[in-house]
């Protein structure tokens, strides 16, 4: 019998990684294979060392050689390997195998799995990190059907070796929450970390699918992953499935609109229509290269402390519909999230934004914490190839038009202002509708808690309906994929 003594707290006993893989060795039913590419033998190396890995491990293979590995899962058509869709071409392939090779009269209780990971850890010349795709297709009994959890990982470690050994860890982990954690995915998501700092890894991306998380919305996986600060954004396509930022910004021109959207109003469309008329105008601006996204921080999805993950979800279906992408940040300041896409491409940003927000850009007491204060700030923000598209308001006390022209900074900041302003940083969208200055979304959702009308034309078309149908904010949620308003306009 444990013993006890008087004061013991209650708290969670990490396995260790032995612990970890033994137990799954010890399981005469967990049998599968291991196909890693790129940073060795590191997850199997863990389930060999535990003992007893011969009744759970089929087979462990490396592809390292690209014509072997071309031969072995078929070649891309973009020519890359540590690729999602290498990852899938690898569960799928593997799997494959042991169903053909191992029987169900031989194995009737045999529950299969297989793990796979396509990785590049850090350059020789470490300018690139390095990152991967991590994955695993498994059963959870005998003849059932196939759950898989995928995810992508970028390393923060700038040694190969560690980087070698932070993968192997993960996949341990991982291997270990899907079989005993998968009951509980917002707690398998934490798991995943046990003997990891986060300065280690960051993963950016997952995606659960199967029987066993046919309930899991990935969105809402998500936001844990920003909320538990495994990585500083997520984001997901108007399909509303979960997609690889990197993927999305990689080399485009992107037009960012920060905001609450709670719920999305016609000034905020009319924003994103008009400074997408502008930006895409400009000389070195491809259309067909440039990305929209609307960005949500974390602190504006708090609601009393906690995150309303109700809340979020609202929003983001209503976003979704009006067919716009959708990222959810860590960010606060504004300068962040230029840094942010600058990891991705080199080419131009906008940000939409009204004239309230710019003046609390010019507020140093959002910059206390940087050496350099807001001086430090507005280098990184305005170094890159930036524009803010500035949408003008009505003076709420005199009903003055504010712009870019006679907005009122804070007295230091008029001469900093002055010069971003001269130099053609910020630009003023003119193309504006007067009659909807007044519409502001906290006092829409005022009305609709309240239950008042009149709040309709407030939005988007289509968008009062889509709130009707599903009850969103505050009224209840039915349990049904939101239609696209463009197609409820169309019905």
């Amino acid at each position: 019998m444990e013993i006890t003594i008087k004061g013991d707290k209650e708290f969670d006993d990490v396995p260790s990684l032995k612990s970890k893989a033994l137990r799954i060795n010890l399981n005469e039913n967990i049998y599968g294979t291991f196909a890693e590419i790129g940073a060795g033998q590191e997850t199997c190396r863990h389930f060999f060392r535990a003992g007893g890995a011969s009744g759970t491990i089929a087979k462990a293979m490396s592809a390292y050689d690209k014509d072997f590995s071309d031969a072995i899962y078929g070649a891309e058509e973009d020519g890359r390997y540590v690729t999602e869709a290498r990852l899938r071409k690898m569960l799928i392939h593997e799997m494959n195998l042991i169903e053909t090779r191992l029987t169900r009269e031989k194995n009737p209780n045999k529950i299969f799995f297989t793990y796979a990971n396509t990785v590049a850890t850090i350059d020789f010349a470490k300018q690139y990190k390095g990152h991967g795709w991590v994955g695993i297709k498994y059963q959870v009994e005998a003849g059932g059907g196939y759950n898989e959890i995928i995810l992508h990982i970028r390393f923060k470690e700038t040694d190969a070796r560690l980087q070698q050994e932070t993968l192997g860890i993960l996949g341990t982990n991982l291997i270990y929450g899907a079989f005993y954690k998968y009951n509980e995915p917002k707690k398998l998501l934490r798991y995943l970390y046990d003997h990891l700092d986060k300065d280690q890894l960051e993963i950016d991306t997952i995606n659960f699918s199967g029987p066993v998380f046919k309930n899991v919305d990935n969105r809402l996986m998500s936001l844990q992953l920003v909320k538990n600060g495994m990585t500083d954004a997520v984001m997901f396509g108007p399909d509303g499935t979960n997609v690889l930022p990197a993927k999305v910004f990689y080399k485009k021109n992107i037009l960012a609109l920060r905001g609450s959207f709670r719920p999305v109003t016609k000034v905020n469309m009319a924003m994103y229509e008009k400074s997408y008329q502008m930006f895409t105008n400009e000389n070195k601006v491809d259309k067909d290269n440039t990305v929209v996204v609307f960005e949500i921080t974390l602190s504006n999805l708090r609601a009393e402390g906690e995150i309303d993950e109700q809340d979020f979800m609202d929003r983001a279906d209503l976003l979704c519909a009006l067919g716009q992408s959708v990222m959810i940040s860590n960010f606060q300041e504004y300068y962040k999230v230029v840094e942010y896409f600058s990891k991705y491409t080199k080419a131009r940003m906008g940000l939409a934004m009204g004239v309230s927000n710019l003046v609390d850009i010019f507020d140093e007491k959002y910059y206390r914490h940087l050496s350099g204060g807001i001086l430090e700030a507005f280098g990184k923000l305005f170094f890159k190839d930036l524009k803010v598209y500035l949408y003008p308001m009505l003076d709420p006390k005199t009903g003055e038009l504010l712009n870019s022209d006679n907005l009122k900074v804070y007295p230091r900041m008029k001469e900093l202002y002055k010069f971003f302003k001269y130099n053609g940083k910020v630009v003023d969208i003119e193309d504006y509708d007067t009659s909807i200055m007044n519409i502001f979304s906290r006092e829409i959702l005022d009305m609709i808690d309240n239950g008042e009308r009149g709040w309709e034309d407030k939005l988007p078309e289509g968008t009062s309906d889509l709130i009707k149908d599903y009850r969103l904010f505050g009224y209840t949620r039915k349990p049904l994929k939101p239609l696209s308003i463009k197609k409820r306009i169309k019905n």
